[in-house]
């Protein structure tokens, strides 16, 4: 019987015994807020792929900047596009770019 997964970058998971899982099915089966779902119901779960719609679309855009620029700015972290965006943003706002 497997013990544990390896996952792809070489981390295992332990897996349950047969008596583990045993006592963890007993004890869902006592719960009275629990129920074995149906497929119509499991049907009704799933979401759709990829990310939840956002309450606003932002428009792909695509800009030319200097190659230091670009590494400034990926070299910031995550979230750099977010930050460029506020920056445009607070140009609009303040008048030194027009809508």
């Amino acid at each position: 019987m497997q013990t544990h997964l390896t996952l792809r970058d070489g981390r295992k998971i332990l897996l349950n015994t047969p008596e583990e899982e045993a006592q963890i099915n007993t004890s869902i089966a006592a719960d009275p807020d629990t129920h074995e779902v149906s497929d119509a119901e499991f049907a009704l779960m799933r979401r759709k792929p990829g990310r939840p719609a956002a309450a606003v679309v932002r428009p792909m855009l695509s800009i030319r900047v200097d190659p230091d620029v670009a590494a400034a700015l990926r070299a910031s972290g995550k979230g750099w596009q977010t930050r460029v965006n506020a920056l445009l943003r607070q140009a609009v706002e303040q008048g030194r770019l027009q809508a």
